[in-house]
């Protein structure tokens, strides 16, 4: 009798040794469907939802690069240069400056717009944009430099702040400048308007030089 009860314990402690083992066992669920006798994983159910570009994006897209190709025709030639475009692409721009009439002018620049549909638009786009930053930045430049003109004859203080922000400028050569710039501001007549003389123009030019060489002081 004790021999059968132990025998039970014991057929008792391995069911459940086996039960312990399968369930640690037991894969994970995975999340999921089956499609087309396949099964798609969660990351890949958006894959195939995205599916091949709508009509619209692909018009879009043209409609970018006709832009751009317009904006190539008055492209500086170094940044042309750097971005080695197809030679029948190149023709074609050059084609493109010499129409004047306004339809041919259209044809020509779909013509562009097709010929740059298979390329890159992100090296073209910098390109273009390193133009316009440039040009706004001379514009800035230029509009600084009047602004010193102008108060470097009109506020002796300052003279000796614009030499603290350009050292390298000739001091004697500037204070000259100005002095007869202000002699010069003076009407020649009683009654009539004062005008600025070329020790004026001569201030701006010598401001630019040293501020496209120096930089405008942050």
């Amino acid at each position: 009798m004790f021999g059968e009860a132990f025998k039970v314990i014991w057929v008792a402690m391995i069911r459940a040794a086996m039960n312990t083992k399968n369930t640690k066992g037991t894969p994970k669920a995975i999340k999921g469907y089956w499609s087309n006798g396949r099964f798609v994983k969660p990351e890949e159910i958006a894959l195939e939802e995205v599916g091949p570009p709508s009509k619209t994006m692909l018009k879009a897209e043209a409609d970018e690069k006709q832009a751009l190709g317009e904006a190539l025709l008055t492209l500086r030639a170094d940044l042309m240069a750097r971005l080695d475009l197809p030679t029948k692409l190149l023709d074609a721009i050059k084609d493109a400056r010499k129409i004047t009439n306004f339809e041919g002018k259209r044809r020509q620049m779909q013509f562009i717009g097709k010929l740059m549909r298979p390329l890159d638009a992100d090296p073209i786009r910098d390109a273009i944009n390193e133009q316009l930053n440039g040009s706004a930045q001379l514009t800035l430049q230029l509009h600084l430099a009047e602004q010193w003109r102008d108060k470097l004859v009109a506020d002796d203080e300052a003279l000796q702040a614009w030499l603290t922000d350009y050292p390298a400028t000739d001091a004697q050569q500037l204070r000259a400048l100005i002095r007869q710039a202000r002699k010069d501001y003076k009407p020649e007549k009683p009654g009539e308007a004062p005008r600025h003389g070329k020790s004026y123009r001569e201030i701006f030019q010598l401001v630019k030089a040293e501020m496209q060489a120096t930089g405008e002081p942050e």
